[in-house]
């Protein structure tokens, strides 16, 4: 039995598996809820959901000084994924929305405009791109401004905002423009009723400055902006007659143009009050302090109401709080604008007392020689100085050339000895009544004069155009004026020389004079002005030996 095999027979009739089964053939359907999910559970979202609760969870939590901490790691994280979408296309190829924080700092640096001052907004790329109103734009193309200049660039955007500037720039650098234009946009807010009504108020703006000369420019200047936008314009100077001057202010103006001393003679004698002043500039305000009117300036200030006074907290940096107050018309906060070539300690004083939370502007490298203005020097006696004029002069150099004397007597004397020689000269000084001085400006830009003999009141802000030479007849007292004197060439992108004539009476610049040299790149210092004693050292300094120099007695 155990040997026997059992074997399987089966018919293929038997098989069963093909057979209908509803167990297995009807399978059952999964039931769906809710957004069409298994049983109605969303996986995605119940993760989501946990990570919320996590985060919510860690907010309130977290302290202060942790809630910091994760700002600045995401800024981080931000910065580095600013990083990975680098463009290095220079700002000239980009739109003005394309433009990055690296692109304006290069924009800045291209431009040599350097700020100081909280939440600085960005500088002008060109006119049309800036958001100024139609009328300003087509005043702007009328008067042939085709780009803004760098001082332009950066105070025009500051000053619409209303905050007080202090712009360090050389002369001839577009400063007028800069300060105008912020101020003929917010005039041309104010109904022109009301500007008519108000007019025994006085003036919405003053700007000071030193000279007659510079005040009748700016005037010029403001004329040419202000006259077709229906904005008056009244020159208070020396030299007129102070009655024509009084009926003009009587008559009503918006600007008031002036310098100090004749400004303050107006007021005292009740010709003008400054009820409604709203805008000052000083425009030169170096030059006023040299020239003494601090005091004057100070009483200016002084005669200004304060109660529109802006506030010396953080609220005069802010630039929204600071714009909305600019378009509140003539309730406006009063702004305050100077200009310098130089930073004394006067002027910082005066900044400090007048100004609230300015916003500084440094243009290139102001109070130092100009790039363009090649600087050559000749040592002799007192006695070569006509001789040596004459050798340079026979060079040929092309008109305008503009000759600084010291003293007046001096101006007269030699230009009368230059038109002997056969040389068109007509002068320029303090003695010089009004008219002659225009007169002598007028004829030396027309061509009428080919050379201008002048003191130091040429010094500064005159703009004489395509002055190819200045020449110092007489050094300069300090070194500050020699600076501007040389910048009446070399303006506008032009190149320019500037020569001086030195004898041993001017020692005591001599080390000065040497760091001017130095200072320029396209200047080379001579032998006998580096190597000279009383330029190896500033003067007033006292000398020690050196130890092995020291002669030791037994």
């Amino acid at each position: 039995l155990n040997d026997r095999k059992f074997v399987f027979e089966w018919d293929a009739s038997e098989d069963t598996s093909t057979d209908y089964n509803p167990i297995y053939k009807e399978k059952h359907q999964v039931q769906l809820y809710g957004r069409g999910f298994i049983a109605g559970i969303d996986l995605k979202q119940q993760k989501k959901d946990q990570s919320h609760f996590y985060v919510d969870m860690m907010e309130t939590r977290r302290t202060l000084e942790e809630k910091e901490q994760e700002e600045v790691r995401l800024k981080k994280v931000h910065k580095k994924e600013a990083k990975q979408r680098w463009d290095d296309r220079h700002w000239s190829q980009k739109k003005l929305e394309e433009m990055a924080d690296r692109d304006w700092r290069i924009f800045r640096e291209d431009y040599s405009i350097t700020t100081k001052g909280g939440k600085i907004p960005h500088p002008i790329r060109n006119w049309k791109e800036y958001n100024l109103p139609p009328h300003i734009v087509e005043v702007i193309d009328n008067c042939g401004y085709k780009d803004p200049t760098p001082i332009q660039r950066q105070a025009i955007p500051i000053g619409l905002q209303n905050r007080d500037i202090i712009g360090v720039a050389e002369t001839g650098s577009g400063k007028t423009a800069a300060f105008l234009i912020p101020l003929l946009v917010w005039i041309t807010t104010l109904p022109k009723d009301e500007r008519i009504e108000d007019s025994d108020q006085g003036p919405y703006a003053v700007i000071l400055a030193p000279t007659r000369e510079l005040a009748q420019q700016i005037e010029e200047e403001t004329l040419k902006f202000g006259k077709p936008l229906g904005i008056r314009t009244v020159a208070v100077i020396g030299g007129i007659s102070r009655e024509d001057q009084g009926f003009r202010l009587r008559m009503g103006c918006e600007i008031v143009i002036a310098t100090p001393g004749r400004l303050i003679d107006v007021l005292e004698n009740r010709y003008l009050v400054l009820g409604r002043c709203t805008y000052v500039v000083l425009d030169e305000a170096d030059r006023m302090i040299d020239m003494g009117f601090e005091p004057d300036v100070q009483k200016i200030l002084e005669y200004i109401p304060v109660t529109n006074q802006k506030p010396d907290t953080d609220e005069a940096e802010d630039p929204e709080k600071m714009k909305m107050n600019f378009e509140m018309g003539k309730h406006k906060y009063r702004q305050t604008v100077m200009f310098t070539a130089t930073m004394p300690a006067a002027v910082e004083r005066l900044a400090r007392n007048y100004l609230r939370r300015p916003a500084v502007v440094y243009i290139g490298s102001a109070g130092k020689p100009h790039e363009r203005v090649e600087q050559k020097v000749l040592l002799m006696g007192e006695g070569e100085k006509r001789k040596r004029l004459l050798d340079v002069l026979a060079r040929g150099f092309e008109p305008p050339i503009i000759i600084f004397v010291n003293q007046k007597k001096g101006v007269d004397v030699l230009a009368k000895s230059l038109e002997k020689m056969g040389y068109n000269a007509c002068t320029l000084h303090g003695g010089k009544g009004q008219e002659q001085r225009e007169f002598a400006l007028s004829n030396l830009k027309a061509g009428a004069k080919d050379i201008l003999v002048a003191t130091d009141v040429a010094g500064r802000g005159i703009d004489i155009h395509d002055v190819s030479m200045v020449l110092n007849y007489d050094m300069a007292k300090n070194i500050e004026d020699y600076i501007h004197r040389i910048g009446r060439t070399g303006r506008a992108g032009k190149s320019g020389v500037a020569l001086t004539f030195l004898t041993k009476e001017d020692s005591s610049v001599f080390y000065d004079l040497k760091q001017a040299f130095l200072e320029s790149p396209v200047s080379t210092c001579p032998p006998e002005l580096s190597n000279h004693p009383d330029a190896q050292h500033k003067p007033g300094t006292i000398l020690t030996k050196k130890r092995r120099e020291e002669t030791i007695f037994a």
